[in-house]
């Protein structure tokens, strides 16, 4: 088994990139989910659940940390890291509340102007991230993403499902940072450690998935049929929803690459 595709998504929710290689640092996937569009009002975070148009919102990392933001319509916005201690605003993710550094205005204008709502962008710097789900260890914790620091696919699963299916599927629908080829469909719900490189992960949870899959990741449009969650829901719903994939915990740092052999530990 070896790692066939890795993916970073910068901004909560908006369109992925995939790398040829990356780097794990205590949050997860470095630059991954660390920026958010959060309502102006609410506070709460935005994603296309309710805002699709967030599917062909491109948003590139670099390294001072700071974001290109592009979209239909919308001129290209270079957008700095905003000082970790300066301008914070409250922003609610499902359950958790946090205090985290604003983009400033003009990173604002451009996001309402996109969205149609008035919103904030917001960064999440590593001393101001929330703790992870069940929080296992007392010091596990996790930016912008919906609940653990990573995702992790086999191709064979997805493989299956488009057979089912009856169509193509974009394995970028299901958002996940890592795919592994080699394995039997369905194999990563079985596994509870792996190694890849000089790092370990904790399979800490099956990942419930929701409308987003549904989103053409080419062309932000909803199937008409609710593929594949239609699909889905015939035999992999399970008691917290609809299952595919699994959340990851990284237990060290360092860099993952395109090809790099994935060892099960149990």
């Amino acid at each position: 088994m070896h790692l066939s595709a890795l993916y970073r998504f910068p901004l909560k929710s908006a369109m992925g990139e995939s790398l040829p290689s990356l780097q794990l640092d205590d949050l997860g996937v470095a630059g991954d989910r660390r920026w958010m569009f959060a309502d102006a009002e609410t506070g709460r975070f935005m994603t296309q659940r309710t805002f699709p148009q967030m599917s062909q919102l491109q948003a590139r990392w670099n390294l001072s940390g700071g974001l290109t933001l592009n979209a239909p319509g919308m001129p290209t916005l270079e957008v700095a890291l905003p000082d970790p201690d300066q301008a914070l605003r409250g922003v609610i993710i499902w359950r958790d509340t946090l205090r985290v550094p604003d983009a400033g205005d003009e990173a604002a204008a451009w996001g309402s102007a996109f969205m149609g709502r008035g919103c904030r962008l917001v960064h999440v710097p590593a001393e101001r991230a929330r703790f992870i789900e069940g929080n296992v260890n007392g010091d596990e914790k996790v930016g912008f993403a919906d609940g653990f620091p990573l995702l992790l696919i086999g191709q064979a699963s997805l493989d299956d499902l488009v057979a089912r299916v009856g169509r193509p599927l974009e394995m970028l629908r299901f958002r996940p940072n890592l795919v592994v080829q080699g394995a039997e469909p369905y194999a990563e719900d079985t596994w509870k450690r792996i190694r890849i490189g000089g790092a370990e992960f904790t399979l800490a949870k099956r990942c419930s998935r929701c409308v987003i899959t549904t989103i053409d990741p080419k062309t932000g449009e909803r199937s008409a049929d609710r593929e594949p969650l239609t699909t889905l829901r015939s035999y992999r719903q399970g008691e917290d929803g609809i299952l595919f994939g699994q959340n990851l915990i990284n237990h060290g740092n360092g860099e993952l690459r395109v090809g790099m052999p994935v060892e099960i530990l149990q």
